[in-house]
């Protein structure tokens, strides 16, 4: 929400109150301001600057109530200190009182709207107790008005393009997360995809007719991964040029009223955004929980997995039962799940090193659970960034190595993981009776299907 004025408006108004005071001899001034200019809709004038301050009641955030009920909601019999009169100024110009007391403060009490190009914005009221306002000092007050009402015009329009330009940066960095979720997830097959196409190479061997087509496919995966790293230099430039104003963007609003920013603000939220990515992006709803077979889900998990294992001269074994219940989750966000947590330990395994995977089941008071373990042999993870792990960006010692990473796969895994109503606890120190060394196991909770 913007606020009613800025601090620098607020300055300009104290001095033209200023100057109403000192020159005019004013003994009353207030500034007040629009809070909606949206038609159709109550408008609520906002108490800016007011002199004396002693005859004004200061409400929370210092919200002034000095104008009557027609214009502020207060008394019109409500009283203020008059100037230089043993009388009191009392406020009933719109209560349609009659008499002398009406027609003297008519007189003495001068209120110009803050108006441009047919917009109201605002109010400037100002009286004396002693005399009243002869043509001359009528003209003053008109031109003060009408410096107040540009000022706030300029005002609002700043306020609206720094408004609009937070909104746009807000939306902007939602994006680039976006893009750089789906290239990490692009990463984890075209990984699989490589290592599938140099095994195809060394099993066919040089005289085999199909060798051209397993070397296509490593010089296609090749070109895919250059072009996902000219994707990634990309977004880091387009970080950098989101950090200030660009001139087109700022242009282009300037022109805009505050009347027009609004509505456009508010048809902006109305319009529902397409989806730019799949659930499994890691930023994305998954749309609904189904049942879905784990066997099936770690099949396709654990091949690329194995394959990659291979080429890196790992260990790696796995004991899944052929028959396990069904579980509620979305199998596309779990796949990628299980992808992120098996390519971390495939990375932070070094050559010679094992892994092993196994199902787990537990009963809780939120009922029965069936969980994927994945444990290795690999450094660990230090006891400082445990609590960190699961951070957006965050790598820790190891951003410290030569291992590849952009800290968000376990970041994707958590998110996806929470919204299929599961959990991921993770264990280091640990060490697994299979494996008989220290390194990490994850475990990825998902509830059975009832």
């Amino acid at each position: 929400m913007l606020m009613p004025a800025s601090s620098e408006f607020v300055t300009l108004c104290q001095a033209q109150v200023d100057l109403l005071r000192q020159s005019l001899g004013a003994a009353l001034c207030a500034v007040y301001v629009t809070q909606e200019v949206v038609e159709q809709k109550e408008t609520k004038l906002i108490p800016i600057v007011a002199y004396p301050e002693a005859g004004v009641i200061w409400e929370e955030r210092r919200s002034l109530s000095l104008l009557p009920k027609e214009l502020q909601g207060m008394n019109p019999k409500r009283r203020l200190p008059a100037a230089e009169d043993e009388n009191e100024l009392i406020l009933d110009r719109w209560a349609g009182d009659e008499g002398k007391d009406s027609f003297l403060l008519q007189q003495r009490q001068i209120v110009f709207p803050l108006i441009h190009q047919e917009v109201v914005m605002g109010l400037l009221v100002t009286s004396r107790g002693d005399r009243a306002w002869n043509e001359s000092e009528r003209s003053q007050i008109e031109e003060i008005a009408q410096t107040i009402a540009i000022a706030c015009i300029l005002d609002r329009r700043s306020q609206w393009l720094e408004h609009r330009f937070s909104e746009q940066q807000r939306l902007q960095a939602q994006q680039n997360d976006l893009l750089h979720n789906l290239l990490h997830q692009l990463r984890n097959p075209l990984t699989a995809l490589r290592t599938f196409g140099k095994l195809l190479v060394k099993r066919l061997g040089l005289n085999d007719k199909n060798g051209e087509f397993a070397a296509n496919i490593l010089r296609e995966s090749d070109r895919i991964q250059d072009l996902l790293q000219q994707f990634d230099r990309v977004i880091d430039l387009t970080d950098d040029v989101n950090e200030s104003p660009e001139d087109g963007f700022l242009g282009d609003l300037v022109t805009i009223s505050p009347v027009e920013a609004k509505v456009e603000t508010e048809k902006a939220k109305n319009v529902k955004q397409p989806l730019l990515l799949l659930p499994e992006s890691g930023l994305m709803e998954i749309p609904s929980l189904s049942a879905c077979s784990l066997v099936k889900v770690l099949d396709s998990v654990l091949a690329a997995a194995e394959a990659i294992a291979l080429e890196r001269n790992l260990t790696f074994k796995a004991e899944i039962p052929d028959r396990l219940p069904i579980i509620k989750c979305d199998s596309k966000a779990l796949t990628e799940v299980l992808s992120n947590i098996l390519d971390n330990a495939l990375k932070y395994t070094p050559s010679g090193g094992k892994i092993f995977v196994e199902i787990k089941r537990k009963n809780t008071a939120d009922g029965k659970f069936l969980g994927v373990a994945v444990s290795d042999n690999g450094s660990g993870v230090p006891t400082q960034d445990l609590e960190h792990l699961f951070e957006r960006g965050f790598r820790g010692v190891k951003e410290n190595t030569e291992i590849p990473g952009t800290g968000l796969g376990l970041a994707i895994a958590q998110e996806l993981i929470q919204q299929m109503q599961g959990k991921i606890e993770v264990f280091s120190p640990a060490k697994h009776p299979k494996i008989k060394q220290l390194g990490t196991t994850f475990i990825v909770w998902l509830p059975e299907f009832n």
